[in-house]
C-alpha cells in the first residue's frame, strides 16, 4: 500500500522521465527506495504464515471450500508481488538510474512501471476485499 501512495496520491499523472533533468531523477531516487519491495515480501509471507498457523494455506491455495474468498486473496497477492519484482522493479532500475540505460529505454520503461504501479493499485481494492471478505464476511457470500 505503501508504494501504491507514493505512485498514486503523490503522481497521480504519468509524467515520461526528463532524462536531461538530474536533479528530477535524483530527486526521484531518493524517494523510491527498497522499503516497500521487501515489505512486500514481508506481507505476503506473514499472511501464508498466518494461514499455515491455522491450517487454512492448502484450502486457500486451492481455493476449496470456505477458504475460496481468502484463497482469491491470497492468488491476488501473490500475483501483485510477482508484478511488484518481476515487472516493475527491473523498468524502475533503469528509470531511477539504477542500471546504465539509453534515455529512450529509460522513457518506456517509466511508462512499464506507470502501468505496473497503476496495476497492483487496482489489484489492492480486490485483494483487501476477498482478505476482508473470506476473514469477516463470508456469511454475506455464501
Amino acid at each position: 500500500m505503501g508504494h501504491n501512495y507514493a505512485n498514486v496520491i503523490q503522481n497521480p499523472r504519468f509524467k515520461p522521465a526528463q532524462p536531461s533533468d538530474p536533479g528530477s531523477m535524483l530527486a526521484a531516487m531518493q524517494r523510491e527506495h527498497g522499503t516497500f519491495r521487501y515489505a512486500s515480501l514481508v506481507v505476503l509471507a506473514t499472511g501464508v504464515y498466518m494461514l499455515w498457523y491455522r491450517g487454512l494455506l492448502m484450502d486457500a491455495l486451492t481455493l476449496s471450500d470456505s477458504a475460496l474468498y481468502i484463497g482469491i486473496g491470497v492468488w491476488l497477492g501473490i500475483i501483485m508481488v510477482l508484478n511488484l519484482w518481476f515487472v516493475l522493479w527491473p523498468h524502475q532500475k533503469k528509470v531511477l538510474g539504477f542500471v546504465p540505460a539509453e534515455d529512450n529505454e529509460r522513457i518506456r520503461c517509466s511508462r512499464i512501471t506507470f502501468l505496473s504501479s497503476r496495476t497492483n493499485s487496482v489489484l489492492s481494492v480486490f485483494t483487501l476485499f476477498f482478505m476482508i471478505a473470506g476473514a469477516h464476511g463470508l456469511i454475506l457470500f455464501s
